[in-house]
């Protein structure tokens, strides 16, 4: 391969001390017109810091080594000192050794005429690389099937999109170039390198791709962790490894995006401009791999580092986090109150507010005992289970517009025993994933109910289980993953043998049961090759086409083995985004490398805390619910005022719908009835299919109709993604608490508290008290009731408006309508 890449172990240890580093350490170049980009940067405590641009880099022996800006280009074979002195006169040097050039090298089409398309971006999605191509000119998406593109580039169009004789002449030079009419503009320059590269390639004869054609393994980037400033820049480095054990620079040919620009932006050329303070990363694709070159920004603040040595810590969660946020220098908040954490808790664990029996015996327990006993109790509560079972429901899609009435609430009640049972997750899981029988006498068959074929099994059950998304693989390598085609259909075929009976027609439509087996024969064929891949899980060794085993029992070991890299994190970013408000990683089921976690090794920890619990998610819960980190006030302090995710403070976010509506029914104390969306053939049908006194919480059919629960967000379950539901405030909401017919009438009723006030005669400073217990788990404060008073002294005798109004405006206020 063109270049061996060596970073010695050592070697930045040796420059610890330096003010700053040639990188990489040590190059060797393997033929004439070979090239590395190096980069100088500043060095402290290990870490690389800004890069420098008033820098000179001299080669020792210009014969052996040319300097070009910041690339050394190989002229002929020896060894060389490269020297990069600054404007301040610090140096720093490398060695760099070249050899090889006097021998003849040809480019390849696989590794050298692909790249350099996907860099020009004609087999992007928007050029050649789309489905139907352009100008009748077809190439894979990024270049992921080199055989295919050959074909194209030198078989079709009669030939003419090369001419060896003459390879300026050729459309794939002469179009990019303006020689002739592009729609894509002009690409590359005649004096280019690139432009050398597939001319030469051409003249040369057309070299197909070629079974002995090294194979790329991995990329790396350099530096792999950065500590920069605002204003900083820096700049990544690619290497790319291939399976032959050569390695060569890649950095003009990668592809560069920023995770977070807030915090970091990158252009084409992987130069990083620092905008902002906090944690990001740059996302870096060559040749369908992926690698991160992460970045920590401090916030400018000074804190005393006896802020974090005397924070207090409860488990591995505060370790973890005050070593975040003092490499951030982000100072904590401090501990909230034992009010706000009674109600925050209640609501994060259980999904709904404190009742007054509850509150009491709360606040009867020892000062140093109360959370810890809370804690026990919420994870004990009969509310937990419906909760609980609810969450789990919108991952598995529990839907009456996928299922018959008898299979949702088979479903349903399955998953509400596994909950209130305590099964642990990875049980649960394998229990859906080998499922067999009956819809009605095992629920768990219905998730193959949902989802009907091995594609859509496949893809839900990683969205699901995994926090993968892999649908972009069905038609093509993942453009920005590295998951190909192949492991796609490889994956689908474990599900190829799956069946069932019964359910004819519309899967809606009446309570037939529906028998679900596994077949001993059928494959899935892949629409590319007309032939089926051998059955395997993700990165994993495939199965036998005759394996008389059911492929799921080899697909649920593989799934739920703790040493899978994406079982346990998946469930336990789930887990810790219901708690926090957001997940480690965000969008709480979006797991991919190129969407790193706000803190990597917490995520681990957690992670690895709920293997060692064996899947039991009311241990990893507990341990969150106990931690110093989760009972942080929500109140900030001016440093850390702009903290977005690092957990310096607990973070306020709006209760989901259903809990909302809950909470409204549990502080008026009136119910709400619910409409289920019932199918008779094409026809839609409303039916009253819930007792009365249903929660919210309780309803286990999305299918349920609720202008409240649609306004304010509910997951529809149409699909496998957490974006589903939406937290996001809106006006129509304002407008339909202000006007709409959820909260007035409810405040109307006779049987609400405002009313029934009003019919007990119940002084204003009882009835305050009530209302404010029940809906923000405090008692008022002085200035509130004054406040509150000179409201209702406006209503005069009309005391049942004024009560009303009151309890109008407690339940629209921040205050009640979030979490804090």
């Amino acid at each position: 391969m063109a270049v061996q890449f060596v970073l010695v172990a050592n070697s930045f240890a040796e420059t610890a001390q330096s003010a700053i580093v040639l990188l990489p350490q040590q190059i060797e170049l393997s033929h004439a017109g070979d090239l590395q980009r190096v980069s100088v940067a500043e060095w402290k405590d290990g870490k690389s810091g800004a890069a420098i641009d008033d820098v000179v880099i001299e080669s020792s022996d210009t014969g052996i080594v040319r300097v070009v800006g910041n690339t050394l280009h190989a002229v002929s074979d020896g060894t060389v000192q490269v020297t990069a002195t600054t404007g301040s006169g610090e140096i720093a040097s490398s060695e760099v050794t070249v050899s090889g050039t006097g021998d003849p090298h040809e480019w390849s089409f696989r590794n050298d005429v692909q790249s350099v398309l996907a860099k020009q971006g004609c087999n992007m999605g928007a050029c050649h690389g789309a489905l139907a191509g352009k100008g009748g000119f077809v190439l894979s998406l990024r270049g992921y099937d080199s055989d295919a593109d050959f074909r194209a580039i030198t078989r079709q169009a009669r030939g003419r999109r090369i001419e060896m004789a003459d390879p300026g002449r050729s459309l794939l030079l002469a179009k990019p170039t303006g020689a002739l009419p592009h729609k894509g503009g002009l690409r590359l320059s005649t004096d280019s390198r690139d432009y050398k590269i597939l001319a030469q390639w051409i003249a040369k004869g057309a070299a197909a791709p070629a079974d002995e054609d090294a194979l790329i393994e991995k990329i790396t980037v350099t530096p792999e962790n950065a500590r920069l400033h605002p204003g900083d820049h820096s700049q990544v480095l690619v290497t790319a490894h291939y399976n032959d054990g050569s390695s060569r620079d890649v950095t003009h040919w990668a592809q560069f995006t920023a995770t977070d620009e807030a915090v970091a932006g990158v252009d084409g050329d992987g130069r990083v401009q620092i905008n902002g303070s906090g944690e990001a990363a740059v996302l870096v694709w060559y040749a369908s791999q992926v690698a991160l070159a992460r970045m920590t920004v401090p916030y400018p603040n000074k804190v005393d580092a006896e802020v974090y040595t005397s924070a207090p810590r409860r488990n591995f969660i505060d370790v973890l986090n005050l070593q975040q946020l003092q490499t951030l220098r982000l100072p904590p908040s401090d501990r909230c109150d034992d009010a706000t954490f009674l109600r925050r808790a209640t609501l994060d664990t259980i999904g709904r507010l404190p009742t007054q029996s509850e509150r009491e015996q709360y606040f009867s327990a020892p000062r140093h005992q109360r959370r810890d006993t809370l804690i026990d109790q919420l994870l004990a509560a009969e509310s937990f289970t419906d909760y609980w079972a609810y969450k789990w429901s919108d991952v598995l899609v529990i839907n009456g517009n996928k299922l018959r009435p008898a299979a949702v609430k088979s479903y349903y009640d399955w998953l509400h025993d596994s909950v209130r049972t305590n099964k642990p997750w990875d049980v649960l899981v394998r229990e859906i994933l080998t499922s067999t029988g009956s819809s009605a006498a095992n629920g768990a068959t219905n998730f193959f109910a949902v989802n009907q074929t091995p594609e859509e099994m496949t893809e839900n059950a990683c969205q699901s289980f995994l926090g993968l998304s892999i649908g972009c693989a069905k038609c093509h390598n993942h453009p920005l993953e590295k998951w190909t085609n192949d492991q796609y259909y490889a994956m689908a075929n474990l599900f190829s043998r799956v069946r069932a009976k019964g359910w004819g027609g519309d899967s809606r439509n009446g309570d037939g049961l529906r028998q679900l087996y596994v077949s001993t024969s059928g494959e899935l064929v892949q629409p590319k090759l007309g032939k089926p891949q051998p059955p395997a899980p993700l990165d994993s060794e495939p199965m036998a086409f005759d394996d008389p085993r059911d492929r799921r029992e080899v697909l649920a070991e593989w799934l739920t083995d703790p040493s899978n890299p994406y079982f346990a994190r998946s469930i336990t970013n789930r887990v810790w985004a219901n708690f926090f408000g957001r997940g480690l990683v965000e969008q709480v089921d979006d797991l991919r490398l190129s969407n790193p976690a706000s803190n990597e090794a917490l995520l681990d920890a957690a992670a690895q805390h709920l293997i060692d619990a064996r899947f039991d998610l009311k241990t990893l819960m507990r341990t969150i619910l106990q931690s110093e980190t989760y009972q942080r006030s929500s109140l900030t302090v001016a440093a850390n005022r702009d903290d977005p995710k690092y957990l310096s403070h607990y973070a306020p976010r709006r209760l989901m719908a259903e809990v909302l509506l809950d909470s409204m029914d549990q502080v008026l104390g009136t119910t709400t009835s619910f409409t289920e969306i019932a199918f008779a053939g094409a026809d839609k049908q409303k039916t009253d299919f819930y007792q009365a006194g249903t929660r919210a919480i309780e309803l286990y059919d999305s299918a349920v109709d609720s202008y409240f629960l649609k306004t304010f967000g509910r997951n529809p379950r149409e699909i496998v993604c957490e974006c589903e539901r939406d937290a996001e405030p809106s006006m129509v909401q304002v407008l339909h608490l202000s006007n709409g017919e959820t909260l007035n009438p409810k405040l109307d009723d006779p049987g609400s508290l405002p009313s029934l006030a009003v019919a007990e005669s119940l002084g204003r400073d009882e009835y305050l008290d009530k209302l404010f217990q029940r809906a923000l788990s405090r008692d008022p404060t002085a200035a509130e009731r004054q406040s509150l008073f000179a409201v209702m002294d406006e209503y005069g005798e009309d005391q049942a408006t004024a009560m009303r109004d009151v309890a109008w405006s407690v339940l629209t206020s921040v205050e009640f309508t979030y979490n804090h």
